[in-house]
C-alpha cells in the first residue's frame, strides 16, 4: 500500500478580528519550548504562515485524524501567544505580508521582487510514495490531465486584499507568477526529468532544485512524488479526500505505465487553460474534462475522476469513503463557496475568517 503524507500551510490570525498576524517565529519558539524534539511545524516564506507536515500513512482514516491533530496543536500553540490558525489559502482581509528572516527567503525577495513579497498564499502539498524515480516520472506524465480536478475540489481562496477576486482559487493564480511554476510537458524517463530540472537550475534563475515549482514533481528529500496544485482546504475531511484521490491517481498511473499504456499527449497550453478554468470556476461551473479538454459540468468531471481511479480505490478499501465525501462536497460546496456564503450572510470579511477558524479544527 502506498503511503501518503500531507503538508499544510495555515494562516496565523487574530482570533477576534481575523487579521493576519506576523507571529510565526514566536509560535515556532513556543512549540520548541514545549517539546525541543518537535519537528511538526516549520516556517514559511511569510511570517503570517505556519506549516505542518504529517507522518506518512497508509491508512487514510489515520491520515485524516493526524491532519486534525496537527491543526488543533497549531491552534493551541498559537493560542499561547494570543493568535490562532485558519485554513484559508488567502487572507480575506487586507494584509501587508512580511518575509521570514532566512538567507533563502531573502534571496527570493531580492531576485523576484514584488511578486514574492506579495505572495502570502497557503497550499496543500501531497506526497505519495513511489518505488523509483523511473516510476515517479511515469506517474507525473500520466497524472497531468487530472491535476486541475484536484485544484477545483480544493478551491478555498475567493478573496484577495479585501475584495472578491471572482476566482474560486485566487491562490493558484498568484502562485503562477513564479516563472518555474505550472504544468509540464511529458518527460518520458527519469533521466529526462532530471536533465530538465538541471537545465532550469543552470539558468541561474533558480537557487536550487527545490525551487522547481512544477504542479507535480519528484521530491528531492523523500521517495515520493509531490503534488502541489491544491489550496489548503477549509475542512480536514476535504484534505483527506484529496490525499486519497491523489494516491489513487498515482497508483492508477503506475499501473498504466507497467501495462504499457501511453500518457495523454495534451500540450501544456491546454493544461494551463484547464488549470485556469479550475481556479476560476471551482465546483460552481464547467471544467475542462481531462480526457477531451472540452467543457463539461463540474459534477461530471469529478465523477470521471472517481471512475478513473476506481479500481485503485477498490483495492485500497477507500471507495465508499471517497464517494461519500465527494458527494457531500459537491452538495455543500468547498471552502470558496462557504466563504462567500458567510460574507453574504454577515457582510463582514472578519466574520468570514473567525467562522473559518472554527471549521479549521473540525
Amino acid at each position: 500500500m502506498r503511503t501518503v503524507g500531507v503538508e499544510e500551510e495555515l494562516l496565523l490570525v487574530d482570533p477576534e478580528t481575523g487579521e493576519p498576524q506576523a507571529l510565526s517565529a514566536a509560535v515556532l519558539a513556543r512549540a520548541a519550548r514545549d517539546d525541543p524534539s518537535e519537528e511538526t511545524f516549520e516556517k514559511e516564506l511569510h511570517t503570517q504562515q505556519l506549516e505542518f507536515a504529517t507522518h506518512p500513512q497508509a491508512d487514510m482514516a489515520e491520515l485524516g485524524a493526524e491532519i486534525v491533530r496537527c491543526r488543533k496543536e497549531a491552534a493551541r500553540v498559537a493560542g499561547d501567544i494570543g493568535a490562532t490558525v485558519v485554513a484559508l489559502a488567502t487572507s480575506p482581509l487586507p494584509v501587508r505580508p512580511s518575509v521570514s528572516m532566512s538567507p533563502r527567503y531573502q534571496w527570493m525577495i531580492e531576485e523576484f521582487g514584488l511578486p514574492a513579497q506579495e505572495q502570502l498564499v497557503c497550499g496543500c502539498h501531497i506526497h505519495v510514495s513511489v518505488e523509483s524515480d523511473d516510476e515517479g516520472a511515469a506517474v507525473l506524465d500520466r497524472m497531468r490531465p487530472w491535476l486541475s480536478v484536484l485544484t477545483a475540489l480544493s478551491t478555498n481562496s475567493p478573496f484577495w486584499q479585501g475584495k472578491d477576486s471572482h476566482y474560486s482559487s485566487y491562490r493558484s493564480r498568484v502562485w503562477m507568477r513564479w516563472p518555474m511554476a505550472g504544468p509540464t510537458e511529458l518527460f518520458g524517463t527519469a533521466d529526462a526529468y532530471h536533465r530538465r530540472v538541471d537545465d532550469m537550475v543552470a539558468t541561474g534563475v533558480l537557487k536550487d532544485r527545490g525551487m522547481v515549482y512544477y504542479d507535480a514533481r519528484i521530491a528531492e528529500r523523500y521517495p515520493t512524488v509531490e503534488i502541489r496544485v491544491s489550496d489548503v482546504c477549509l475542512e480536514a475531511s476535504t484534505a483527506t479526500l484529496l490525499a486519497t484521490l491523489t494516491r489513487g491517481l498515482v497508483e492508477t498511473a503506475a499501473r498504466e505505465w507497467r501495462a504499457g499504456t501511453a500518457p495523454a499527449a495534451h500540450p501544456v497550453e491546454l493544461l494551463r487553460l484547464a488549470a485556469w478554468r479550475a481556479a476560476r470556476s471551482g465546483l460552481e461551473e464547467d471544467l475542462l474534462h481531462p480526457v477531451t479538454m472540452r467543457p463539461a459540468p463540474a459534477q461530471d468531471v469529478v465523477r470521471a475522476l472517481l471512475d478513473h481511479v476506481g479500481p485503485a480505490l477498490d483495492d485500497s478499501g477507500d471507495t465508499d469513503q471517497v464517494h461519500t465525501t465527494a458527494a457531500e462536497l459537491l452538495r455543500d460546496g468547498n471552502g470558496a463557496r462557504v466563504q462567500r456564503q458567510i460574507l453574504e450572510r454577515t457582510g463582514s470579511l472578519g466574520d468570514v475568517v473567525t467562522e473559518c477558524v472554527r471549521r479549521t479544527q473540525t
